[in-house]
């Protein structure tokens, strides 16, 4: 598949090995982040809102914190960061001089940008559980989740970063892909009081919705069977820009 084995493995350590070095830095935002955004909207805000579909709102907002983690993790990483090792650095281009084939080294970086957004899921779950606003034992499930959800967000970054020309022109997605996302997917408001046809849209073309729904459901520990129309969401999606990210990469590293 790809010509895809374990060496894929070798990219995803190298960058594991750098997160670690750097861990100082890369600890701090997914750490304060949660604590900024709880004070600030969900008990500042929340002081003024009585409950969302029956939920305190500090708890409505804490999955959405979570979701937006998760996709900033991944897509940051895998549009910016993996633009200046395959570009500038010419990282990609030393690794594949060696075994490793280009679609392991493009591999590598997608199950890595999937990694960071467990890694951040993991830090941010203590503080919100300090907060009491997410349920146990349900929120343990975050973190496994949050590996496929930054796939997902891994893979669309990956395509951005095949398609564009230069650095800067990557402010293209973050402004009119991630920037919507962040606000209409259900996170800091339900779904349901925008119009009948948006909330479908919404649902259609925004992850990060899908993503929210599991996260929130996770959290307050109330499932029904509608989950599973959104984790198919994601996993289709997923594996649709998977392979569709490696060819559009590899089209790139060969040209």
């Amino acid at each position: 598949m790809f010509g895809l084995s374990y060496r894929f493995l070798k990219p995803w350590r190298r960058n594991i090995v750098t997160f670690v070095k750097t861990w100082k830095l890369n600890f701090v935002p997914p750490f304060l982040e949660p604590v900024l955004f709880l004070l600030a909207l969900g008990f500042g805000l929340g002081g003024f809102i009585e409950s969302v579909d029956g939920v305190p709102y500090a708890k409505f907002i804490a999955p959405a914190l979570v979701s937006i983690s998760v996709m900033n993790a991944s897509f940051f990483e895998c549009t910016y960061t993996s633009f200046v090792r395959m570009y500038y650095l010419k990282t990609f281009d030393a690794m594949i001089s060696t075994p490793i084939s280009i679609e392991e080294v493009i591999a590598g970086e997608l199950f890595w940008g999937a990694t960071r957004s467990a890694i951040y899921a993991t830090i941010m779950l203590p503080v919100l559980l300090a907060f009491g606003v997410v349920q146990m034992p349900s929120s343990l499930l975050i973190i496994p989740f949050a590996f496929l959800g930054g796939l997902l967000f891994a893979c669309i970054a990956m395509c951005f970063t095949a398609l564009s020309p230069t650095i800067d022109a990557l402010s293209y997605p973050n402004f009119l892909f991630i920037t919507p996302m962040f606000l209409f997917s259900g996170t800091f408001f339900p779904l349901t009081v925008l119009p009948e046809a948006v909330q479908y849209i919404a649902l259609a073309i925004l992850p990060l919705a899908h993503i929210v729904i599991i996260n929130r459901a996770l959290t307050l520990g109330v499932y029904s069977i509608s989950l599973l129309t959104s984790l198919l969401w994601i996993l289709a999606a997923t594996t649709v820009f998977f392979f569709v990210s490696i060819k559009l990469m590899k089209r790139r590293l060969i040209v």
